[in-house]
Parts: structure tokens; sequence; C-alpha cells
């Protein structure tokens, strides 16, 4: 997965270990970052501020949605009216529920993950409320049974 190289700079070698450092532990102390990688403590915290500023990463607690005991988890493909593009990405940002929204090519064009916390939810989310965005064409829904992989250690597109 390569950048698209429109405004994204090369990371350099200290900034991609750091950012790989903290996929694999995003708990890691800036002191143990810092040994890590042989720089200074100042360093390693100027480094991670700007990185965080940059929306290079962020860090979050990721969670299992089903052990949080949400009932439902999927994904939803919208077919659209692609003139009203900006103003449904805009509904959908507001929805809560939704915990991605990606504009896409192919068989459809906005790819959308969910959880609800019931049938009930999930009914309303789906039928009460994207559905009735102006502008959305149809929904295809699929739900996730069991999570089998769920990693965010991919490191960078520029890794040695």
């Amino acid at each position: 997965m390569k950048p698209n190289g429109s405004k994204i700079k090369k990371l350099n070698r200290v900034d991609r270990q750091m950012v790989s450092l903290l996929q694999k532990d995003g708990r890691m102390p800036i002191v143990a970052i810092a040994k890590e990688l042989g720089i200074s403590e100042t360093t390693a915290r100027s480094r991670l501020k700007r990185l965080l500023a940059d929306d290079v990463i962020k860090v979050v607690a990721v969670s299992n949605p089903i052990q949080l005991g949400f009932e439902i988890i999927g994904n939803i493909k919208l077919s659209i009216d692609l003139k009203k593009t900006e103003t449904i990405l805009r509904a959908l940002k507001k929805i809560d529920a939704l915990s991605y929204v990606a504009l896409t090519t192919g068989g459809s064009d906005i790819d959308i993950e969910f959880i609800a916390g019931s049938l009930a939810e999930f009914r309303t989310l789906v039928f009460e409320r994207i559905s009735q965005i102006d502008g959305v064409n149809s929904a295809e829904t699929s739900l996730i049974v069991e999570i089998i992989k769920d990693t965010w250690d991919f490191g960078t597109a520029w890794d040695d």
C-alpha cells in the first residue's frame, strides 16, 4: 500500500521506526522509545508530537466490539447519486454508530463499518438513518460473525 504522492512527505528512518514501535504498543513510554531508537527523550517527544499533529498517527485503544457487548458489527456498501456525494458523506460522519466511512471505487460507492448494540439499533441505523439520506440509492449489509485477524502493526510504505 504505497502513498499516492500528493501532499505525503516520506518519513525518515527514525520516524518510521517510532511508528512501528507504537503500532506494536501504543502505550510504550517515551523513555523506552527514545532508548530503543538511540535518540534523546526530548527528540523522541518532539517527533511524537509532530507525528500526532500531522495526523500521521493517532494513539488510541483499539477494542474488540464483541468483547464490549455489542451484538452486531458489520459492513455496509452504499450505492449513491454521485452528484450528492459531499452531502451524503457529511451526513454519514455525524452517525456515531459508524466507525469507518470511505469513498470507494468498484461495485459500491461508499464502504462503511458499523457497530450496533442490538438488532433494533441495527434496523434503525439501516432503515431510518442511512437509507433516508437523500442520494442513497441502495445499501448492502454484511454482518461479522467472528473477527479472525485485526492488526494495526503494518509499518509504513517506506519500510526497508
